[in-house]
């Protein structure tokens, strides 16, 4: 999607227009801004709509990043972001974005609508994990899988190698139920 298509309130457009635009049908709201009512939402609007939340050196992830790949109709109500850059960065405190340190990988992220995001894979492993402590997140985890054939397969051969780390009980609990279900 173009950035030209794309409205955020205060841009060009200031929030009452923009709502108003909304009750007559001419925009529907997307993530964090708005973009016209007879264009598709597809990952790259989705990617754009989050863009101003994503400082430089991240990536949009976790369940945030399975919203962008379609997961769900609306987006999370707090956002994620990981690490990208090689250097750490001063990132300012948000209630509506968690900041995660751990440094993503080159094959983990993608460029979807100018936006780097966490691949649907990657996205998947990662809140397989966090499913442990976020009901929430094992909610995206199965949007995500259901959305994605073979992605079920996928995360499992990335999974079951894996030692011990946090979650993984959990997630090989989960990786059980989802062979028990598929047999």
């Amino acid at each position: 999607m173009h950035r030209a298509l794309f409205y955020r309130p205060g841009d060009r457009l200031t929030l009452p227009e923009l709502s108003a635009a909304r009750l007559d049908g001419d925009v529907v709201e997307v993530g964090e801004g708005y973009m016209p009512a007879d264009t598709i939402e597809g990952a790259g609007a989705r990617a754009l709509s989050l863009s101003p939340l994503v400082p430089a050196g991240t990536a949009v992830s976790g369940a945030s990043a399975a919203w962008v790949h379609g997961a769900g109709d609306a987006p999370p109500r707090v956002h994620h972001v990981s690490r990208i850059s090689a250097s750490r960065q001063r990132v300012s405190p948000s209630t509506r974005v968690v900041h995660h340190e751990r440094r993503l990988a080159a094959d983990e992220v993608e460029v979807v609508g100018g936006v780097w995001v966490q691949t649907p894979e990657a996205a998947a492993v990662a809140l397989l994990f966090s499913s442990a402590r976020s009901p929430e997140d094992e909610r995206w985890l199965h949007a995500l899988i259901r959305l994605r054939p073979g992605l079920a397969d996928a995360v499992r051969e990335r999974v079951l190698p894996l030692g011990r780390r946090p979650g993984a009980a959990h997630a090989r609990r989960i990786l059980e139920s989802w062979r028990v279900r598929m047999s």
